[in-house]
């Protein structure tokens, strides 16, 4: 079993910005590609951002430009900065690591976007 730890989440006003963290074992980290994927009340899990092993990046159309995946494979952590944020931007964020189709989940970090 492979435990995802995620920080970060908490209330924030609209044009605010937080900063999500997502910290994974060591052994798994380097050869993963990491996701962040968000659940908003009575939608489905959708992808937010993804950056490979490699470290290439792919973003959904609706966070392009407001939201920034990173990834420290020194502390084996990645991140997801958003900026300029929205009430539609509310959800539970979920950190996923994924190779092949062998995936985790972590436990997931609300983000509450309040006026």
């Amino acid at each position: 079993q492979v435990q995802l730890v995620e920080s970060g989440g908490g209330l924030v006003q609209p044009g605010g910005s937080l900063r999500l963290s997502c910290a994974a074992p060591e052994r798994i980290f380097s050869i993963y590609d990491m996701g962040w994927y968000r659940q908003a009340p009575g939608k489905q899990r959708e992808l937010v951002a993804v950056i490979t092993s490699g470290g290439s990046t792919n973003y959904a159309d609706s966070v392009k430009g407001r939201f920034t995946i990173s990834r420290d494979n020194a502390k084996n952590t990645v991140y997801l900065q958003m900026s300029s944020l929205k009430p539609e931007d509310t959800a539970v964020y979920y950190c996923n690591a994924k190779i092949r189709i062998v995936g985790y989940w972590g436990q997931g970090t609300q983000v509450t976007v309040y006026s």
